[in-house]
């Protein structure tokens, strides 16, 4: 069960980010993310950045089921990469939506709370358990029974 969660997991977060970064360089999801950064007084350079990071962390999740040749020990130490990097992602961003001058009008769904940030940190969070439980499962089979 633990596999079958921390696949379906790393494939949604994998899908769902690579899509968030993707979908910041066309209007008007440019706009709003610009209007985010600049609001927020975080340095310009963090446009580009926040975009690339957020398709590189996509990515992360995704690689594990795209090269199956990977090792399990390799497949489990991305995702557990990917998952610090989303922390740190999910944090800046539950810090944005609670900046008084960064307007909701620029938000997701035009959301002030961050809604959409805590769940994605929560399922963020949720994969390395899944991953924990799983080599804890496997370490379980491995031993030898008298």
């Amino acid at each position: 069960m633990s596999r079958r969660l921390s696949k379906v997991l790393s494939l949604f977060l994998g899908v769902l980010m690579f899509l968030f970064g993707f979908l910041k360089f066309f209007q008007p999801f440019r706009g709003w993310f610009d209007i985010q950064i600049q609001h927020s007084h975080l340095p310009h350079e963090a446009i580009l950045a926040g975009k690339l990071g957020e398709m590189v962390t996509g990515s992360l999740f995704l690689l594990p089921w795209l090269r199956r040749s990977l090792t399990v020990k390799s497949r489990d130490q991305i995702l557990l990469v990917a998952c610090l990097i989303l922390v740190a992602q999910m944090g800046t961003a539950i810090y944005v939506h609670l900046l008084p001058q960064v307007p909701a009008s620029v938000l997701p769904l035009g959301i002030k709370a961050p809604v959409i940030p805590i769940v994605v940190l929560l399922l963020g969070l949720l994969t390395p358990f899944a991953v924990w439980k799983e080599r804890r499962a496997e370490k379980a089979r491995d031993v030898p029974t008298e």
